[in-house]
C-alpha cells in the first residue's frame, strides 16, 4: 500500500487522473472503476480537462460504477448513473453503453446483483478502481460488519452513512434512501490497482486504521491491505493520525520519477 500525502487536493487529483491517463494510452480498451460522493470529483474534473486538450479518450475504455441507490428514479439527480453522467460521462467520449451501474430498480434485485458481478468478470475485470471512504471507514456501501469475501448485494446504509449522504439532498437525511446495491469487498478487492482519495480531518480515523489499523469488518476499508497493488492519497487533514506520516512522505519524494503510482 502506497501512501501520498499533500496538503492540495487537487495536487492529490492530478496523481490520480495521471494513473487513468497512463493507463488508457498504454491500453486504450482498460476497464474502470468509478466512485461517486464528493472524493473523485476533483479527479473527474481533471480527467474532462485533459480529454477536452486532447491528452486522453475514453471511446474504446469500459466502466463499471462501484453503487446505487435502490427504488430511487433513473432521473433523480442524485441517483449516481445520473452524478457519473453530470460529473463525467457527458463531458468525454465513453460510447453509448460503454458505462455501466448496478440497477438500483429492478425487479429482482438479488438476479441484478448477480448480473452485475457477471458482466464485470465478462469484460476482464477492472484495471483501476477509484474509491473514497466514508468517516467509519466504509469503501463502497460495505458498512462496518460487512463480510471480507463479500459480493455485490443490497446493503442496509447506516444511519451515519444516510446523515453523511443527507448534503446531496438538500440536507434532508429522510430523502437518502435506506437500501443500496453495492459492489462487494471481494469485487472491489478483483480489480487490479485501487486509487482512493480521501481529504479533511472527518476522514482521520478512517484513514489511519486503513493504513495502519488491523483488518477488520469493523472497518471494512482495512482490507484493503491485502491488496498488492493500492495507492491513497490523502491531504493533510486526512493523514493527520497517521503514524507513519512522515515516513510516507519520505517515500514518495524519493520514488522514481519514471515509476508513477
Amino acid at each position: 500500500m502506497e501512501v501520498v500525502i499533500d496538503p492540495s487536493p487537487d495536487a492529490l487529483a492530478r496523481v490520480a487522473a495521471d494513473a487513468v491517463e497512463r493507463l488508457l494510452t498504454r491500453r486504450p480498451d482498460a476497464v474502470l472503476g468509478l466512485a461517486t460522493g464528493s472524493s473523485p470529483l476533483r479527479v473527474y474534473d481533471e480527467l474532462v480537462r485533459r480529454h477536452r486538450a486532447g491528452a486522453v479518450s475514453f471511446a474504446r475504455s469500459r466502466a463499471f460504477l462501484l453503487d446505487e441507490y435502490v427504488g430511487l428514479p433513473p432521473d433523480h439527480p442524485e441517483s449516481y448513473r445520473r452524478v457519473i453522467d453530470r460529473e463525467l460521462v457527458a463531458h468525454v467520449d465513453f460510447a453509448p453503453g460503454a458505462v455501466r451501474g448496478p440497477d438500483g430498480n429492478a425487479a429482482d434485485l438479488a438476479s441484478a446483483c448477480a448480473g452485475y458481478e457477471d458482466a464485470i468478470a465478462a469484460a476482464g475485470g477492472v484495471d483501476l478502481q477509484i474509491l473514497g471512504i466514508g468517516t467509519d471507514g466504509h469503501v463502497a456501501f460495505n458498512e462496518p460488519g460487512s463480510s471480507l469475501g463479500s459480493r455485490t448485494r443490497i446493503k442496509t446504509l447506516t444511519a451515519q452513512t444516510r446523515e453523511d449522504n443527507a448534503r446531496f439532498f438538500e440536507g434532508r437525511r429522510d430523502d437518502v434512501p435506506r437500501h443500496v446495491l453495492t459492489q462487494g469487498l471481494a469485487t472491489i478487492m478483483g480489480a487490479r490497482h485501487l486509487v482512493l482519495l480521501a481529504s479533511g480531518r472527518a476522514k482521520a480515523e478512517a484513514v489511519h486504521q486503513l493504513v495502519e489499523g488491523p483488518v477488520s469488518a469493523m472497518w471494512p476499508a482495512t482490507v484493503l491491505q491485502h491488496h498488492p497493488h493500492v495507492t491513497v492519497l490523502v491531504d493533510e487533514a486526512a493523514a493527520s493520525r497517521l503514524q507513519l506520516a512522515g515516513y510516507y512522505r519520505e517515500t514518495w519524494a524519493d520514488k522514481p520519477a519514471w515509476q508513477g503510482i
